[in-house]
């Protein structure tokens, strides 16, 4: 079993308690991959309440099927393949949506072309060079910190907080050198 993380500990004292033994790590992942069309729409028909509850729950449950992988000594090969890809797509297409329309469209193609890049230098890794695929600490922070952006551009809208726009850019700008640090210990640039 994967050494368990401080989250992970937390995790499995209160909300993991809820998720039956049935329930798999790879069905949540497989959740998040099938809430990322319902994620869109409901950001592209200017829904953001529910839209912001559906993001919500989809890039929560990144940390849910991790901690459940790691708890239950339940990981696979296609989960650490298919979690991080998850993440990467609802993040790209949250970034097309919203933050090209809220924020910046240099913004949303930096953090397109990084998710891209990373997925890249992942299969290269991978498939050429052997390498195992590793959840890394810079990564999760990436991914927190890209959520917590599209969070809080979804929390302006939703309550009509303007400042929150900038607290979404402070966010996202902070994620890039996150993605950044995560490729530089990847060894990918």
């Amino acid at each position: 079993m994967s050494e368990l993380t401080f989250t992970d500990k937390i995790l499995a004292k209160t909300i993991l308690l809820f998720f039956p033994r049935s329930i798999t790590p790879n069905q949540v992942t497989l959740f998040r991959f099938f809430s990322i069309p319902f994620v869109a729409y409901l950001f592209i028909a200017e829904f953001y309440v529910a839209g912001l509850i559906l993001f919500f729950m989809s890039s929560f449950s990144d940390a849910i099927d991790g901690s459940l992988a790691r708890t239950r000594g339940q990981i696979t090969e296609w989960g650490k393949i298919y979690d991080p890809l998850a993440d990467k797509i609802l993040i790209g297409i949250s970034a097309i949506i919203l933050v090209s329309k809220y924020i910046s469209i240099y913004l949303a193609i930096t953090i397109v072309v990084i998710e891209l890049f990373i997925i890249i230098s992942a299969y290269y890794r991978k498939r050429v060079k052997g390498i195992p695929i590793e959840a890394e600490v810079s990564g999760k922070a990436k991914m927190v910190l890209q959520s917590l952006g599209i969070g809080a551009i979804l929390f302006s809208l939703v309550f009509s907080l303007p400042a929150f726009i900038v607290i979404a850019q402070y966010f996202l700008y902070l994620s890039i050198i996150f993605a950044i640090i995560s490729l530089v210990v990847y060894k990918s640039i």
